[in-house]
């Protein structure tokens, strides 16, 4: 045989090899151990035939907060960046997220489970396709997506270890404010009293304890705590440091979200969220402080020893009303056109929302603590 043939003999002996090796350790595993399930590959199509695609890998963006904190808000703004799809809320996470921590904490479940050979990494793979399949397909495809459901910064610590390129928003609000709100538009949330301003005052403590914990817990570096009156009273110099701590490059766009409502790559609103009719308008001050003379005399008296989350968070609880800081330019001629033109936004509330709406149910699942 030729110099030539052998040297072809050797190339040909290599690539046989190179792909046993390969085959060996995708399909029948490292040392021995056994064949393996591989999962497909996730992509999804575009309107303009571009190939998105989606894994357990990829930097997801998740926004939440106790209801009524501005979450909603977030997610238009960030809805209305080209690179950028958050959508409407789900609901289904968090109550996943629930079903999962039910299993975790109950030991004949976990003994159930364990017998059937479903494990914690069976689970976990389980549950983090079941969240990607539901972020990734309930709207457009996008460079960056994005989950707002409010209370699954309750788990926060699990999603990050689903997720390890996550990054969390965590949406806080002054707790009399996000109450009042609840209490004024009857937002139902698991363990609420919405007769009681007392009683919503402690759970919001409650509820924001745990949350302000959990993204301490994941660390400065993936979740960043947004303050919705700095965000709303400055818009510009916020947003900037949301996205670069998204790794987002910044567009104008995140400046003027009511211009994106429901066009195609643009902010989707649900006629089924309560928020809906508010983020139709331009980000202003109009509602920093309604709830100021709203709250009970006993319960205001009372504020820092029922909700010391306040004074954690930076609120004064003796403050009525508070003084959260003059706002921009732009805000100030926003609110003033807001407040010239009410009549105009009620009526295109009620044509974006009332048309066919079925009535809305704002039931919050008590997700894991």
């Amino acid at each position: 045989m030729s110099r030539g043939g052998r040297r072809w003999l050797l190339v040909v002996a290599a690539l046989t090899v190179f792909l046993l090796v390969t085959y060996k350790l995708q399909f029948c595993g490292l040392y021995n151990s056994g064949p393996v399930m591989v999962p497909r590959e996730k992509y999804v199509v575009g309107k303009d035939n571009k190939v998105y695609h989606y894994d357990r890998n990829m930097p997801l963006i998740f926004i939440g907060g106790v209801p009524r904190s501005g979450t909603t808000l977030m997610r238009a703004m960030l809805d209305a960046h080209p690179d950028v799809r958050c959508g409407q809320e789900t609901r289904v996470i968090p109550r996943i997220l629930q079903m999962r921590s039910h299993w975790v904490k109950s030991k004949k479940e976990s003994m159930r489970l364990n017998e059937a050979g479903v494990n914690s990494e069976v689970i976990d793979s389980a549950i983090a396709a079941f969240c990607l399949e539901v972020i990734a397909l309930h709207g457009e495809p996008a460079e960056r997506l994005c989950n707002k459901d409010p209370l699954t910064l309750k788990g926060a610590d699990y999603l990050s270890t689903l997720f390890p390129n996550s990054k969390f928003i965590f949406m806080v609000r002054d707790g009399r404010a996000t109450v009042h709100s609840i209490i004024s538009r009857k937002v139902t949330i698991t363990g609420f009293d919405l007769t009681s301003y007392r009683q919503c005052m402690t759970k919001w403590n409650e509820a924001i304890t745990v949350m302000y914990d959990k993204c301490v817990g994941v660390g400065r570096s993936r979740c960043m705590i947004v303050y919705y009156e700095q965000l709303v009273l400055h818009p510009a110099s916020w947003l900037k440091r949301i996205l670069e701590f998204l790794d987002v490059p910044w567009n104008d766009a995140v400046l003027h979200h009511e211009d994106h409502i429901n066009k195609p790559g643009g902010v989707s609103l649900s006629k089924v969220e309560r928020s809906s009719d508010q983020v139709i308008k331009p980000v202003n001050a109009e509602a920093l402080t309604k709830w100021v003379g709203q709250i009970p005399g006993d319960v205001v008296r009372e504020m820092g020893r029922l909700a010391p989350m306040l004074s954690r968070l930076g609120y004064d609880p003796a403050a009525n009303p508070p003084d959260y800081g003059r706002p921009d330019s732009l805000v100030a001629d926003n609110t003033r056109r807001v407040k010239q033109q009410s009549s105009l936004w009620e009526q295109r509330a009620l044509r974006l929302l009332l048309p066919d709406a079925p009535q809305p149910s704002e039931d919050e699942p008590a997700t894991p603590a």
